[in-house]
């Protein structure tokens, strides 16, 4: 099986919602919809208009992992929709250490140096993740004040790219 790493647009919506809403309400009982999530309908004018993106991970044309990227500064980013369906997660495949890598390279290539995330603590494995890629826990009094809040997140991150 390959990974296949691909830029995002608006037709891609239907399958973005079905990966992202089945992990949050039907895996980890995050109490989170659609109507939540305006950015799922609008992929382009969200993360593409203001110098983000958004990335899928396809396996054999299967939409198996999602990040996006929104620039929210000069020189920051905040990550967002990082998730990957339950049977593409682990060693074997790396979705998302494959997505993450994608997201740091255009990152760099834009010239954005600081990059933020929010996740909610009962998620221990993508904290795990977060962690051995070097983002380095951080209180939330400390996060730029231009940085979007979730507000079912309640554990942050940094990582410096510089």
């Amino acid at each position: 099986m390959t990974v296949n790493v691909k830029s995002l647009g608006n037709e891609y919506s239907e399958q973005v919602i079905d990966l992202i809403l089945n992990i949050q309400q039907k895996e980890f009982n995050v109490p989170v919809t659609l109507k939540d999530q305006p950015d799922l309908i609008q992929i382009e004018a969200f993360y593409h208009r203001d110098g983000g993106h958004f990335w899928g991970a396809f396996v054999n044309g299967e939409l198996a992992g999602t990040i996006a990227l929104i620039k929210f500064d000069e020189r920051a980013g905040a990550i967002r929709k990082m998730f990957v369906k339950k049977e593409y997660r682990g060693k074997e495949l790396k979705i998302a250490q494959i997505l993450l890598e994608e997201l740091i390279s255009f990152c760099t290539e834009q010239g954005i140096d600081e990059l933020y995330l929010g996740t909610v603590s009962i998620l221990k494995a993508a904290m795990r993740f977060y962690e051995r890629n070097t983002f380095k826990e951080i209180n939330k009094e400390v996060l730029p004040s231009k940085f979007p809040v979730m507000g079912t997140d309640n554990v942050f991150y940094m990582l410096n790219l510089k």
